[in-house]
């Protein structure tokens, strides 16, 4: 027992001298109530963090690797806290070193996991993550963190960012380049960042320090920009190398970028026979040579499950024809290349091409695996250039998702590649109309509806309403058309062709509205708007640019039918709004006994930017009070 208690006594006081090491001090206590005070929205401030970047050369695999050694200082502003230090890595990348230290630099020892990766979007992928759990007990507590990672190819290490998930006091990159090897490090959003910038020349390095002091953290808003458009980052641009008798070009230009992608493709396996049988089954009764290229394209929408697949080259190299027709899924590369097999073996001029979608900035002036992330099909046909996405589902034959229109791409061509832009498209092609053709029945407005869908807008509705059950379908469109309101019921529900990718989709049926008449000695009081669209759209407190699936163009007319001896002696005020980016309009008008109510709703580029927000906020605001407001009938 007097041992056990000596034990005791002896784990007590190494504990209180660990404590006395390891709690904040009274100026970090301090220093964690101002920053409290500065980033109220956050638990976790980086009081600093740097990343050295340096080069070697591989001899044995001619390669040029890359060693990342980050180290950060975390600090806790709230009361306490609860995080994730992770880091990702695959088969050409590997974590040499993941450690969280006390503020005495003695070890943390939390766990540290290492495992697969997983995402709901990929079907298989080589990624891995070592992650650990930090628990930071009171205000002010501090952890050093420390990461060594190293890339086998530099062609894979692509970017890096100033900013992280929490606010970062001050960051530091440096970059440590060799004298034998030539890269760019292109500057991308510093404008309205205080980011300095310092270079100093050595015997065999050139050393370019990039410094930015009070980053806050990502913007966690949905419908934002890719972060390539919105956080100051610096890319490697590796053109060359030239050390002792080993010299090789990388990818100075978007040539070589595409002799690189090329390179992959010739190690594909295609049997185009095995796909002869389905071709020619899908062209033997087309009476043009367009019907048979539709009838390709739209099989492979329709009969393909885009999965995504990244494990590391197979993440670049498209797979074999047969084996996505075979197995009857595919990614992105898979489904173009599927695409094209299919319409050469038709006669038809197709290639493979590689496209970067809207959620990334930049274009081939930047020649970098972070360019594209995205492969679809160009058929070359009647000396025009059509581009087939097979993951789009209900995607017609000449139109284009938004998320690819106005993208550069490039086009395969034998031992060169050709560049050029997807067509962008206009807001009216997606245009999207509702009709009411209402009346007053006992203090409910009755009558007949239409909802009709063009382009993005009929591809949207098409996705959403056969990803329902068939036993459920019946119940979600009334949902939809009755705006999930139980006061409005919906009957005689007729629908267009919904597999129809060609032409305008229509639903057409007869509403009931209860609670938006009441009548009062002469008067009656009507809420005429019961769809009350972007009324809840006011971007509160939002700071990125807010990014719609398509450019959207909604239009609204209601009628509704005076009863006898009524006359209108009140209406909503109108609205004209005009901006550069979308358009409001709200119109009023009683036309032989009938009120025509139009509304207008045009996001001409697809987006809201953030400079747009404070004027949205006041046309909202007026869009509200007229949806609130009555219409006043009087006998």
């Amino acid at each position: 027992m007097k041992n056990l208690i000596l034990s005791l006594c002896a784990c007590v006081s190494f504990s209180t001298l660990a404590q006395k090491n390891i709690d904040p001090t009274a100026e970090d206590i301090s220093k964690a109530k101002s920053l409290r005070e500065q980033y109220s929205k956050d638990d976790v401030a980086i009081l600093e963090s740097t990343d050295a970047v340096n080069f070697d050369y591989n001899s044995s695999a001619d390669k040029i690797t890359v060693s990342i050694k980050t180290n950060e200082h975390l600090m806790n502003i709230n009361h306490r806290a609860d995080i994730h230090k992770y880091e990702f890595y695959d088969s050409e990348s590997s974590i040499e070193n993941f450690k969280v230290k006390f503020r005495n630099e003695k070890d943390a020892s939390f766990y540290v996991k290492d495992e697969p990766y997983k995402d709901d979007d990929l079907f298989y992928n080589d990624a891995r993550v070592k992650y650990t759990s930090i628990d930071f007990p009171v205000q002010g507590y501090t952890y050093f963190y420390e990461l060594n990672k190293k890339y086998n190819d530099i062609k894979y290490c692509t970017t890096f960012y100033f900013q992280d998930e929490f606010p970062v006091l001050k960051k530091k990159i440096v970059f440590t380049v060799p004298k034998w090897l030539d890269i760019e490090l292109k500057e991308f959003n510093f404008a309205g960042f205080d980011i300095k910038k310092n270079i100093t020349d050595t015997d065999g390095s050139t050393i370019y320090t990039f410094t930015l002091e009070n980053a806050p953290a990502y913007f966690k808003e949905k419908d934002s920009p890719g972060r390539t458009y919105l956080y100051p980052h610096i890319m490697i641009l590796t053109k060359s190398y030239a050390k002792g008798s080993k010299a090789g070009t990388l990818f100075k230009t978007h040539e070589d970028l595409y002799k690189w992608y090329a390179s992959l493709v010739k190690l594909m396996q295609n049997e185009p026979e095995k796909l002869r049988e389905k071709v020619t089954e899908l062209t033997a009764k087309a009476k043009t040579d367009e019907e048979k290229i539709k009838n390709i394209y739209y099989w492979v929408q329709d009969n393909i499950r885009y999965i995504a697949f990244e494990d590391g080259i197979a993440g670049f190299k498209p797979d074999e024809a047969q084996n996505v027709f075979e197995k009857r899924y595919g990614d992105c590369k898979g489904m173009a290349n599927l695409i094209k097999q299919m319409l050469v073996l038709a006669g038809f001029d197709a290639r493979l091409t590689w496209i970067g979608t809207k959620h990334i900035a930049y274009d081939y002036k930047t020649p970098s695996l972070a360019v594209d992330n995205h492969m679809i099909c160009t058929l070359f046909y009647k000396g025009k250039r059509y581009f087939l996405d097979g993951t789009e589902k209900f995607c017609a034959f000449g139109e284009y998702a938004e998320r690819i229109q106005n993208k550069e791409v490039m086009i395969e061509d034998g031992e060169k590649c050709i560049l050029d832009k997807v067509p962008l498209g206009a807001a009216a092609a997606n245009k999207e109309v509702f009709t009411a053709n209402l009346s007053l029945e006992q203090e409910q407005l009755k009558g007949t509806c239409q909802r009709s869908f063009l382009g993005e807008s009929r591809e949207y509705f098409q996705n959403i309403y056969n990803h329902f059950e068939s036993n459920k379908k019946k119940e979600m469109l009334d949902g939809y058309l009755a705006h999930q309101n139980k006061s409005i019921k919906v009957d005689q529900v007729k629908m267009s062709d919904i597999n129809n990718r060609e032409q305008k989709l229509t639903i057409d049926y007869s509403i009931d509205i209860a609670n938006k008449v009441s009548s009062f000695d002469n008067e009656i009081y009507v809420d005429l708007d019961f769809m009350n669209e972007y009324k809840e759209f006011q971007l509160k407190d939002r700071k990125t640019d807010y990014e719609f699936d398509y450019k959207t163009l909604y239009e609204s007319v209601i009628t509704l039918k005076l009863p006898a001896g009524y006359k209108v002696t009140k209406l909503p005020e109108s609205i004209a709004v005009k901006e550069n980016n979308y358009e409001v309009n709200l119109t009023y008008a009683v036309e032989n006994n009938v009120i025509v109510y139009k509304k207008s709703f045009l996001f001409k580029n697809a987006v809201l930017k953030a400079s747009d927000f404070e004027q949205w906020r006041a046309v909202n605001k007026r869009v509200a009070e007229s949806y609130n407001t009555q219409i006043i009938l009087t006998k």
